[in-house]
């Protein structure tokens, strides 16, 4: 691979913590026709269809050209053969190193495998790619959002109305890794309610690709299975909920029934107020995006990198690099997701 990394273990917390410092190896070239004083950084994303990630793309390019890097971004439309070619296209145009948000975490592996023959150094963002000896990891922590979503969930059902609480469950897409650590996280949390019969799973599936509309339908066939009394939809992201509550607004139960979301999402932030949806977890993407930028300018001028986190990705323990989110409610929308400027006061609060 065109990146060597080594490990350093620090004595850290009870040597819990282990320093993983990222460096390139004295050998390595900066790809085929990279420049020292600008670096060019290759972005290659899953997806534009969704305002989550032209917010991900402007931050990134921003933070990068402060630094004095160029960005050339591709956008595969949630297809892994356009994906590939993308990044082949990343390569032949000399980029110094690829950031990648894979549709497919596993199909993606190839794509590591030729940026690494061009010598070329790869960061997964945001989603984890499966099977490959990837550089660095930068993301969430989706567990914690998970059981972020399952703690709320459990916090403020209303407990009296029945026993045990009836739930539905809908997860994301089974082609992103991050749909699975997000139900870990759910399912750590729930796990004890299960057990003491406080809790019911009356339905649960797989929303492909994340798409509200088949959320919908995972909520149409729960209610024509098991009738209309669900206490709480345990959805996944904001785009998932809102199907979800579309499928209650044909029942009439909207605002009676609690659903959890991610991403912080304008709509979802507006459902959120008038009281349709419940929470949603945000993600401060201004810091995830303008740290990996300020990550891959790093990897790109050949300086050393230190992640404290490392994540096995079947392969191998990907170096990785974490950032917190935050449970938003109605209570807080302003001194979050607001005050942060993601979301505007006025489109929020209309």
């Amino acid at each position: 691979m065109g990146l060597r990394g080594f490990l350093t273990a620090g004595c850290l917390v009870l040597s819990v913590l282990i320093g993983l410092v990222i460096s390139l190896d004295p050998s390595h070239t900066l790809g085929p026709t990279s420049s020292p004083t600008l670096p060019l950084i290759g972005l290659s994303l899953d997806t534009l269809q969704e305002a989550r990630w032209q917010r991900d793309r402007d931050l990134f390019v921003e933070r990068a050209r402060e630094l004095g890097a160029e960005v050339k971004v591709q956008a595969a439309n949630s297809d892994d053969g356009r994906q590939i070619a993308d990044v082949e296209s990343l390569i032949t145009s000399g980029v110094d190193v690829i950031v990648m948000v894979p549709h497919d975490g596993a199909a993606m592996a190839k794509a590591v495998r030729l940026a690494h023959e061009a010598g070329i150094p790869v960061i997964a963002y945001d989603r984890l790619i499966r099977n490959a000896e990837t550089d660095l990891y930068v993301t969430f922590d989706n567990e914690r959002v998970g059981e972020a979503q399952a703690r709320y969930l459990l916090d403020h059902l209303d407990r009296s109305r029945r026993k045990p609480a009836r739930i539905v469950r809908v997860y994301g897409g089974k082609t992103d890794n991050n749909s699975f650590l997000v139900k870990a996280g759910q399912d750590r949390a729930i796990r004890p309610a299960l057990e003491a019969s406080e809790l019911i799973v009356l339905h649960e599936d797989w929303a492909d690709n994340w798409k509200p509309e088949n959320a919908k339908r995972i909520v149409n066939a729960a209610i024509t299975k098991h009738g209309r009394k669900i206490d709480a939809i345990l959805t996944s992201n904001d785009g998932t909920a809102g199907g979800a509550i579309q499928a209650l607004v044909e029942e009439g139960l909207a605002g009676q029934v609690l659903v959890t979301g991610q991403d912080a999402d304008l709509v979802a932030c507006q459902r959120i107020v008038r009281g349709t949806q419940s929470m949603t977890v945000y993600k401060p993407v201004r810091r995830l995006a303008r740290g990996a930028a300020e990550l891959a300018v790093r990897l790109a001028e050949g300086k050393p990198i230190i992640a404290r986190e490392a994540v096995f990705n079947g392969r191998i323990e990907v170096p990785s690099v974490f950032f917190d989110v935050i449970t938003v409610t109605k209570d807080n929308m302003v001194a979050t997701v607001i005050e942060d400027g993601f979301q505007d006061y006025d489109a929020v609060f209309p």
